[in-house]
Protein backbone atom coordinates (compact mmCIF):
# COMPACT_ATOMS: atom_id res chain seq x y z
CA UNK A 1 0.00 0.00 0.00
CA UNK A 2 2.56 2.76 1.02
CA UNK A 3 4.70 1.60 -1.73
CA UNK A 4 1.83 2.51 -4.26
CA UNK A 5 1.02 5.35 -2.60
CA UNK A 6 4.88 6.50 -3.19
CA UNK A 7 5.45 5.73 -6.38
CA UNK A 8 1.99 6.87 -7.54
CA UNK A 9 3.29 10.59 -5.87
CA UNK A 10 6.33 10.18 -7.80
CA UNK A 11 4.95 9.74 -11.11
CA UNK A 12 2.63 12.67 -10.65
CA UNK A 13 5.83 14.63 -8.99
CA UNK A 14 7.73 13.45 -12.58
CA UNK A 15 5.18 14.78 -15.06
CA UNK A 16 4.96 17.92 -12.83
CA UNK A 17 8.55 18.47 -13.22
CA UNK A 18 8.30 17.53 -17.34
CA UNK A 19 5.10 19.94 -17.52
CA UNK A 20 7.49 22.87 -16.15
CA UNK A 21 10.19 21.85 -18.73
CA UNK A 22 7.96 22.18 -21.65
CA UNK A 23 5.93 25.76 -20.55
CA UNK A 24 9.88 26.88 -20.48
CA UNK A 25 10.76 25.70 -24.21
CA UNK A 26 7.67 28.23 -25.12
CA UNK A 27 9.32 31.22 -22.80
CA UNK A 28 11.71 33.13 -25.80
CA UNK A 29 14.99 33.65 -24.39
CA UNK A 30 16.37 35.37 -27.58
CA UNK A 31 17.30 32.07 -29.31
CA UNK A 32 15.43 30.66 -32.40
CA UNK A 33 13.80 27.35 -31.26
CA UNK A 34 11.00 25.76 -33.14
CA UNK A 35 9.02 25.15 -30.11
CA UNK A 36 8.01 28.57 -29.85
CA UNK A 37 5.25 28.06 -32.61
CA UNK A 38 4.20 25.20 -31.04
CA UNK A 39 0.81 27.40 -29.73
CA UNK A 40 0.23 29.17 -32.93
CA UNK A 41 -2.78 27.92 -34.69
CA UNK A 42 -3.59 28.28 -38.44
CA UNK A 43 -7.35 28.37 -39.97
CA UNK A 44 -6.46 25.96 -42.21
CA UNK A 45 -9.42 24.59 -44.61
CA UNK A 46 -11.73 25.67 -41.73
CA UNK A 47 -10.12 24.17 -38.68
CA UNK A 48 -6.86 25.27 -36.35
CA UNK A 49 -4.37 23.51 -37.18
CA UNK A 50 -0.50 24.06 -36.09
CA UNK A 51 1.86 25.51 -37.56
CA UNK A 52 4.00 22.01 -37.29
CA UNK A 53 1.59 20.21 -39.03
CA UNK A 54 1.34 22.68 -41.77
CA UNK A 55 5.31 23.44 -42.17
CA UNK A 56 8.28 22.26 -41.43
CA UNK A 57 10.54 24.62 -39.08
CA UNK A 58 13.86 24.41 -38.47
CA UNK A 59 16.40 26.55 -37.06
CA UNK A 60 19.16 27.38 -39.43
CA UNK A 61 21.04 30.15 -37.06
CA UNK A 62 20.71 30.92 -33.72
CA UNK A 63 17.94 33.97 -34.59
CA UNK A 64 16.52 32.53 -37.37
CA UNK A 65 13.41 30.44 -38.31
CA UNK A 66 12.41 29.29 -41.23
CA UNK A 67 8.92 28.22 -41.69
CA UNK A 68 8.78 25.84 -44.74
CA UNK A 69 4.77 25.38 -45.59
CA UNK A 70 3.93 22.17 -47.66
CA UNK A 71 1.03 23.76 -49.18
CA UNK A 72 2.33 27.16 -50.36
CA UNK A 73 -1.04 28.37 -50.14
CA UNK A 74 -1.17 28.18 -46.57
CA UNK A 75 1.42 30.98 -46.54
CA UNK A 76 -0.71 34.21 -46.53
CA UNK A 77 -2.61 32.88 -43.13
CA UNK A 78 0.66 31.29 -41.73
CA UNK A 79 1.65 35.14 -41.85
CA UNK A 80 -1.61 36.28 -40.54
CA UNK A 81 -1.29 33.52 -37.33
CA UNK A 82 2.35 34.21 -36.55
CA UNK A 83 1.78 38.42 -36.28
CA UNK A 84 -1.74 37.77 -34.05
CA UNK A 85 0.22 35.49 -31.79
CA UNK A 86 2.00 37.02 -28.50
CA UNK A 87 5.14 36.56 -29.62
CA UNK A 88 6.01 39.85 -30.79
CA UNK A 89 7.46 38.17 -33.90
CA UNK A 90 6.98 39.95 -37.86
CA UNK A 91 7.33 36.91 -40.38
CA UNK A 92 8.80 37.95 -44.01
CA UNK A 93 7.79 35.64 -46.65
CA UNK A 94 9.31 35.29 -50.56
CA UNK A 95 6.48 33.67 -51.63
CA UNK A 96 8.06 29.83 -50.37
CA UNK A 97 9.03 30.11 -47.33
CA UNK A 98 8.89 32.31 -43.85
CA UNK A 99 11.06 33.64 -42.16
CA UNK A 100 11.44 35.04 -38.53
CA UNK A 101 13.96 36.90 -37.18
CA UNK A 102 14.07 36.79 -33.34
CA UNK A 103 15.14 40.15 -31.97
CA UNK A 104 17.66 40.38 -29.31
CA UNK A 105 16.04 40.45 -26.00
CA UNK A 106 15.87 43.99 -24.03
CA UNK A 107 17.38 43.59 -20.22
CA UNK A 108 14.03 45.34 -19.58
CA UNK A 109 12.20 42.06 -21.49
CA UNK A 110 14.94 39.48 -20.14
CA UNK A 111 13.65 40.38 -16.17
CA UNK A 112 10.40 40.44 -17.20
CA UNK A 113 10.94 36.82 -18.40
CA UNK A 114 12.64 35.90 -15.26
CA UNK A 115 10.16 37.24 -13.26
CA UNK A 116 7.99 34.87 -15.68
CA UNK A 117 10.28 31.38 -14.94
CA UNK A 118 10.07 32.14 -11.03
CA UNK A 119 6.80 32.45 -11.05
CA UNK A 120 6.01 29.60 -13.43
CA UNK A 121 8.21 27.68 -10.34
CA UNK A 122 7.13 28.67 -8.23
CA UNK A 123 3.40 27.73 -9.30
CA UNK A 124 5.10 23.94 -9.86
CA UNK A 125 6.41 23.92 -6.25
CA UNK A 126 2.94 24.28 -5.32
CA UNK A 127 2.14 21.93 -7.65
CA UNK A 128 4.30 19.11 -5.94
CA UNK A 129 3.31 20.39 -2.16
CA UNK A 130 -0.23 20.09 -2.83
CA UNK A 131 1.23 16.47 -3.82
CA UNK A 132 3.29 15.82 -0.92
CA UNK A 133 0.27 16.52 1.07
CA UNK A 134 -2.29 14.36 -0.62
CA UNK A 135 0.15 11.28 -0.56
CA UNK A 136 0.39 12.11 3.29
CA UNK A 137 -3.52 12.41 4.42
CA UNK A 138 -3.17 8.87 2.25
CA UNK A 139 -1.13 7.41 4.81
CA UNK A 140 -2.86 8.63 7.56
CA UNK A 141 -6.37 7.11 6.39
CA UNK A 142 -3.97 3.77 6.05
CA UNK A 143 -3.01 4.49 9.89
CA UNK A 144 -6.91 5.09 10.86
CA UNK A 145 -7.73 2.08 9.15
CA UNK A 146 -4.95 0.33 11.30
CA UNK A 147 -3.80 -1.11 7.97
CA UNK A 148 -0.02 0.26 8.98
CA UNK A 149 1.48 0.95 11.85
CA UNK A 150 2.46 4.35 13.22
CA UNK A 151 6.41 3.84 12.52
CA UNK A 152 5.39 2.71 8.71
CA UNK A 153 3.12 5.88 8.54
CA UNK A 154 6.16 7.99 10.07
CA UNK A 155 8.70 6.43 7.85
CA UNK A 156 6.25 6.77 4.78
CA UNK A 157 5.91 10.54 5.66
CA UNK A 158 9.54 11.05 5.38
CA UNK A 159 10.11 9.09 2.36
CA UNK A 160 7.16 11.21 0.99
CA UNK A 161 8.85 14.35 2.21
CA UNK A 162 12.68 13.27 0.57
CA UNK A 163 11.18 12.62 -2.57
CA UNK A 164 9.19 16.01 -2.65
CA UNK A 165 12.58 17.97 -1.52
CA UNK A 166 14.32 16.21 -4.79
CA UNK A 167 12.08 17.34 -6.89
CA UNK A 168 11.51 20.83 -5.57
CA UNK A 169 15.47 20.84 -6.01
CA UNK A 170 14.92 19.97 -9.65
CA UNK A 171 11.97 22.55 -10.12
CA UNK A 172 14.65 25.05 -8.70
CA UNK A 173 17.62 23.95 -11.45
CA UNK A 174 15.41 23.67 -14.57
CA UNK A 175 14.63 27.54 -13.54
CA UNK A 176 18.23 28.32 -12.84
CA UNK A 177 18.86 26.79 -16.09
CA UNK A 178 16.20 28.80 -17.83
CA UNK A 179 17.13 32.17 -16.23
CA UNK A 180 20.81 31.77 -17.08
CA UNK A 181 19.55 30.53 -20.65
CA UNK A 182 17.33 34.14 -20.47
CA UNK A 183 19.71 36.63 -19.22
CA UNK A 184 22.53 35.21 -21.52
CA UNK A 185 23.35 38.14 -24.55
Amino acid sequence: MINEIKKETEDKMKKTVEALRKEYQHIRAGRANPALLEKVTVEYYGAPTPVNQLANISAPEARLLVIQPWDKSVLPALEKAILKSDLGLTPTSDGAVIRLVIPQLTQERRSELVKTVKKRAEEHRVILRNLRRDANEDVKDLQKEHIISEDEGKRAQEEIQKLTDKYIREVDQVAERKEAEIMEV
